[in-house]
């Protein structure tokens, strides 16, 4: 996983409507601007925000992209709740478990 280069891509897809425009147009191109690896680009492309999250995405640079891809608030929690219960603890970053905790914010 290469958290960073996921979160740098997700904070300026928040904030820099050129990044927003070729995210619609042409995200292949945007996303090799990135050192991603395939599932991450996967995750991305298909707004797998759940997956996202487990894997350490800052809940506040998250919940910009769930609403940049249309999800509402309810959604947005929800998805981040299926994902700890479909894949299990989060694995990185800031909500990451530790010392046999229960990793995860929501």
């Amino acid at each position: 996983m290469s958290l960073y280069f996921v979160q740098k891509l997700l904070y300026n897809l928040n904030r820099e409507p050129s990044v927003q425009a070729q995210f619609k147009t042409d995200i292949d191109s945007l996303l090799a601007e990135y050192k991603l690896t395939a599932d991450e680009q996967s995750w991305i492309k298909n707004g797998d925000v759940g997956e996202l999250y487990i894997h350490g995405v800052n809940g506040q640079i998250l919940m910009h992209y769930a609403a940049f891809i249309g999800q509402e608030w309810d959604e947005y929690i929800q998805a981040m709740k299926d994902g700890l219960s479909k894949h299990g603890q989060v694995r990185d970053g800031i909500y990451k478990a530790v010392d046999g905790g229960d990793g995860g914010a929501v």
